[in-house]
């Protein structure tokens, strides 16, 4: 029995600017903006379907002392792959796994699974990834996109 459940179902972040960072998820990201609490600071959102994950933004102020944290959120392959382009229509950089400025995702080769990175307003690192059905090959590391695709084809001509 897995008492853990199925999965994660909401991550919370600390913002400076609540506002800024309602409009860069819900506009920029297309986040669908589930509740706010004026009072408390807050705001939720559907990651997805209604009620299957969520995201809290929870306002930190304006303090020189900021965290800064990671969240993946899980996509199709198509959606990473069409990523780099989307995010640079946005005015955002797609970074690498080292956080370099990428023109293509990148394969994190023990998962296998395709990814790419971005920043929100408050830095956080934020990344698109999607598991890959290809078998996994922790001793390539991590390569670009493109260098993955030609490991792949030729693993299938050596067969």
């Amino acid at each position: 029995m897995n008492i853990l459940g199925p999965g994660l179902f909401e991550t919370h972040l600390t913002v400076s600017d609540l506002d800024r960072s309602i409009e860069f998820y819900r506009d920029i990201l297309g986040f669908r903006l589930a509740h706010t609490t004026p009072r408390r600071q807050a705001a939720f959102f559907w990651i997805g379907e209604t009620g299957q994950a969520m995201l809290g933004l929870w306002t930190a102020g304006a303090t020189p002392q900021r965290v800064q944290l990671h969240i993946a959120f899980r996509m199709t392959v198509e959606s990473v792959l069409e990523a780099p382009r989307a995010l640079r229509l946005a005015g955002l950089t797609p970074l690498d796994f080292d956080g370099r400025p990428a023109l293509q995702p990148v394969v994190i080769a023990w998962m296998p699974a395709v990814s790419v990175f971005f920043r929100d307003p408050d830095g956080h690192l934020l990344e698109y990834i999607a598991m890959l059905p290809d078998e996994p090959r922790p001793e390539s590391g991590v390569v670009p996109w493109s260098m993955w695709t030609l490991m792949r084809a030729r693993s299938e001509l050596i067969g």
